[in-house]
């Protein structure tokens, strides 16, 4: 069995009769298929949830029933399986504030009066029955956890996994950290590279490290080729050098070579004509005759106040570097982070969001914020940074929970919750999400690098 944090969004009917809905939860009606018991299976996979809990409406009553099933078959879970890795980290979080909760059902058989649709409570009561000595043990094993910072968090509640399923790469990576802290020893598998607008490929050695991790290329998929992206330094002024990635002409799957950046550009089934993803990937090497891609970012995610390009890669570098010394000063936690440049100010400068475990020292926030800026590698930055023609960097911190109200604020514009991935980027046109983000500031500070 598995415990498949999956969300199956509801679909609505077209002006012609189709079925409209997100990719995700258009895959899952067609795979899934439901036994006698009212539990989902599709081939090999049995769920731990029956099907009305992945199609609820509510997102919190749902990550709660899989949890509680999860437990319910807690020695007969393999493995764990999202869409993305943010997912599992985000739903552990709750986890560690919902775990006595989750122990009280278990123990009396009646479930929370926090789960009010009624098909959902249906079902999951179907499975409850009062079991007072996994009710203890769960407790017991939940409060040595808590006791360790929840370390190994997964193997401990679930002895018989053997892996954990999700999509690491990419704006990913971020969570590794937390996701690694979560699954101590357990392989972590990364298992495909896929957009809304098709499978690109799937990986040949899924128990790759994050740094080696490349996906080969199903050249059934669709008909792929690839813009080759030179990165050049182009002079603006005296004073200044702008890197710009020098676009060449599309290649073949099989004219791409190894070490080179592209951009990926797909002809589908569906009826997309050479449509350019925005995905840069480096060719790693190739599996069989078809070539192993390695996500690097995404090009149109920039930062800029005036010819500066920092991309989602140099803002991941510069987080790494700085959620480093973060934990290490103060055993703090990222939670999550976004970003945007604020061109209300003269002159105008980068704004960071982070939301933390809990608030470090000024002392130490302040060495982690010079970090920070003084790891972004963008030359035109650092030139312009150094001849005060971009402000300083300013980090703000948000209250607990602002992240999971960006969540909702998409999820309400019917965004599927399993494609969400929090946006690194906001634009300034974005005010509904910018406005959320700074009506929780709860502290700010200004970087005091470069003088």
């Amino acid at each position: 069995m598995v415990i498949w944090f999956q969300y199956i969004a509801s679909r609505h009917k077209a002006k012609g009769g189709l079925d409209v809905g997100s990719l995700t939860s258009n895959l899952f009606h067609q795979l899934l298929s439901y036994n006698s018991s009212g539990q989902e299976s599709t081939g090999k996979i049995q769920p731990c949830s029956p099907k009305e809990v992945a199609m609820a409406h509510d997102y919190q009553q749902a990550l709660y029933c899989h949890f509680l099933c999860g437990l319910l078959y807690y020695d007969r879970v393999q493995f764990l399986l999202a869409s993305f890795c943010h997912q599992l980290v985000q739903a552990f979080r709750t986890f560690e504030s919902i775990w006595e909760e989750l122990c009280a059902d278990i123990r009396e058989g009646v479930l929370s009066e926090r789960v009010s649709d009624l098909s959902v409570r249906a079902s999951v009561s179907k499975l409850l029955k009062p079991s007072p000595v996994l009710a203890d043990a769960i407790y017991r094993k939940c409060k040595l956890l808590k006791s360790k910072n929840w370390s190994g968090l997964i193997p401990e509640l679930w002895p018989q996994t053997k892996f954990v399923k999700a999509i690491l790469t990419g704006s990913m990576e971020s969570y590794m950290g937390k996701l690694r802290h979560y699954a101590g020893e357990l392989a972590l598998v990364s298992w495909v590279y896929a957009a809304s607008e098709g499978v690109i490929g799937v990986s040949a050695r899924p128990r790759s490290s994050i740094e080696s991790m490349a996906y080969a290329v199903g050249p059934d998929n669709g008909y792929f080729e690839f813009i080759p992206l030179i990165k050049r330094q182009v002079v603006e002024d005296e004073e200044s050098l702008e890197e710009l990635y020098v676009e060449s002409k599309p290649v073949r799957l099989t004219e791409v070579r190894v070490g080179e950046i592209y951009e990926v550009v797909i002809t589908n089934f569906a009826g997309l004509y050479r449509y350019r993803l925005g995905d840069v990937v480096k060719v790693l090497g190739f599996y069989n005759s078809t070539p192993e891609l390695q996500f690097v970012q995404r090009k149109n995610m920039v930062l800029n106040i005036r010819t500066d390009k920092t991309t989602e890669s140099d803002l991941q570098l510069a987080m790494d570097k700085a959620s480093k010394l973060l934990l290490l000063e103060e055993k703090v936690d990222i939670v999550d982070f976004t970003s945007c440049g604020d061109l209300s100010t003269d002159p105008g400068h980068y704004v960071i969001f982070w939301e933390l475990s809990h608030l470090p020292s000024k002392e130490i926030l302040q060495k982690c914020c010079n970090c920070f800026d003084q790891s972004f590698a963008d030359v035109a930055y650092i030139n312009h940074r150094t001849n005060r023609l971009i402000g300083a960097l300013e980090l703000r911190i948000v209250v607990k929970g602002t992240f999971m109200r960006i969540f909702e604020h998409y999820q309400s514009l019917g965004c599927s919750i399993n494609q969400f991935k929090t946006p690194r980027c906001i634009a300034s046109s974005n005010t509904a999400v910018l406005k959320i983000l700074d009506d929780n500031v709860t502290a700010s500070c200004f970087i005091t690098a470069y003088g």
